[in-house]
């Protein structure tokens, strides 16, 4: 068994074998995940670990991450409030359980602490493991073809709404939604990892103004 199999193949099956047992177990946590990430990719990467995630220095500017970023943000999280939920809502029959967000509504230190672990644990940590890592091994192992796209955005799009469970089945069915079309603008924008993590931040903090304001 030679080394770049070790690392090019064995690295990624067992890093999905943990996320299985920290997911089976419950002790499955995005940043815990992220950083499990990382680490494979170091020992994948070396000193590129970056790099194969997706952070591209050339890809750092203002105007993305500054302008693009947070109105695609805004505009995405309003399409999903005002069309996705009532539509998806009046298929299922089952509002989104929004219960886990009730003791934030006009709690401004409780909504700023959230505010910071959203970005840490959605914006950062989701986006590395889902698009950074996930998506660029299914591309690595299954190729680039439009079949192999497909599959990698709607295997890692129900996985996305499956660990939103908490928001019951609505909410995992939009989510769901939502982890597919940030597969697509990953892809899109050649796996641009910081604008795919400044779009999900804007939108979760568009999400926390509405929190706290108890709008809708």
């Amino acid at each position: 068994m030679n080394k770049t199999f070790l690392t090019t193949k064995l690295t990624p099956v067992v890093v999905i074998i943990l996320f299985s047992i920290l997911y089976l177990t419950g002790y499955f946590q995005m940043m815990i995940a992220a950083l499990i990430v990382l680490l494979a990719s170091a020992i994948e990467y070396k000193k590129e670990l970056f790099t194969s995630l997706g952070f591209q220095r050339k890809r750092i500017n203002v105007k993305s991450l500054l302008v693009m970023a947070p109105l695609f943000g805004i505009a995405f999280f309003l399409v999903y409030y005002y069309i996705m939920v009532p539509g998806v809502t009046y298929l299922t029959g089952q509002p989104i359980d929004y219960s886990a967000f009730e003791s934030y509504k006009g709690n401004l230190p409780a909504i700023l602490s959230l505010l910071v672990y959203i970005w840490l644990s959605a914006a950062f940590g989701e986006e590395i493991v889902f698009r950074g890592y996930l998506m660029r091994q299914f591309t690595k192992f299954f190729g680039s073809s439009t079949i192999s796209l497909v599959l990698n955005v709607l295997i890692f799009g129900l996985i996305f709404g499956w660990l939103h469970a908490y928001q019951g089945i609505t909410g995992q069915i939009i989510t769901g939604i939502i982890g597919m079309i940030m597969a697509l603008i990953f892809h899109f924008r050649k796996n641009d990892l910081w604008f795919n993590i400044a779009v999900h931040g804007f939108f979760d903090t568009t999400a926390l103004v509405f929190i706290y304001f108890g709008i809708g």
